[in-house]
């Protein structure tokens, strides 16, 4: 009797709900690499694609409004491409994003089908943008609704998956804490690529340079001497808002 190859177990899956089309990359755009280098499926929800809000430069210029949603978006998707990732736009309308049933219903919907083992979203507070907060709430809302065997719509339950909340612009103003720091030494390249996808944000490329720089050093001075980490170490800080689930401390 010949037994059958037990069926492979499906990738890895991360989910990134991001209010804006650029702050999936600035934020999140090294764990991302990191996740689809390693094989893992890899999907944004991208609730705005930050026209109004997040694209001064192109205001300026004296586009459109159609113009500038056409431009952020083709952004967003050759940073999702460059990253390994999937983006899907919800076209919710930012300045102000504003949370709504239907809305609701389609972050749901995004969670039942791609099953994440990982999410990562904004923190609960930002005092300079109010899209992020909302985005925040929507996210774990969304989280818990998509886990109710009785909220309809289509699709599977899924677990509890745990939450890593990105670093904000402001973190001192937000409350942030960075409790986790993430290697990404070697996506640093990969991100930084898809930051260059952002044209309409180029004044942010060497804020986020900087900060992955001082984040780096933080990892380093936290993980020991004794490690060999490179002096050019880079990282990215996410906060968690429910409790870390082990069978052992490390």
């Amino acid at each position: 009797m010949t037994l059958g190859k037990a069926p492979a177990a499906p990738p890895r899956s991360t989910l990134v709900v991001t209010a804006h089309a650029g702050d999936f990359v600035w934020r999140a755009g090294g764990a991302i690499a990191l996740a689809a280098a390693r094989g893992e499926k890899v999907t944004v929800a991208c609730l705005t694609f930050g026209e109004r809000g997040e694209s001064a430069k192109a205001w300026r210029e004296g586009r459109e409004l159609h113009e500038i949603k056409a431009m952020r978006q083709d952004e967003a998707e050759r940073a999702a491409a460059v990253l390994g990732a999937e983006v899907r736009f919800f076209d919710a309308g930012d300045y102000p994003l504003v949370a709504t049933a239907e809305l609701t219903d389609r972050l749901v919907a995004v969670y039942r089908a791609t099953q994440p083992d990982v999410v990562l979203t904004h923190p609960v507070d930002d005092p300079y943008n109010c899209d992020h907060p909302a985005a925040n709430r929507m996210a774990l809302e969304a989280r818990v609704l998509a886990q109710a065997i009785g909220y309809p719509g289509e699709g599977d339950i899924i677990g509890a998956p745990p939450v890593f909340y990105f670093e904000p612009h402001q973190p001192e103003m937000s409350g942030f804490r960075p409790e986790v720091l993430l290697d990404i030494t070697e996506v640093w390249e990969t991100k930084r690529a898809a930051m260059e996808c952002l044209g309409a944000q180029q004044h942010l490329w060497s804020y986020y340079t900087d900060l992955a720089v001082r984040r780096g050093v933080q990892l380093r001075r936290n993980a020991g001497p004794n490690l060999g980490l490179a002096h050019t170490t880079l990282a990215e800080a996410f906060m968690r808002p429910f409790p870390q689930i082990t069978k052992e401390l490390a």
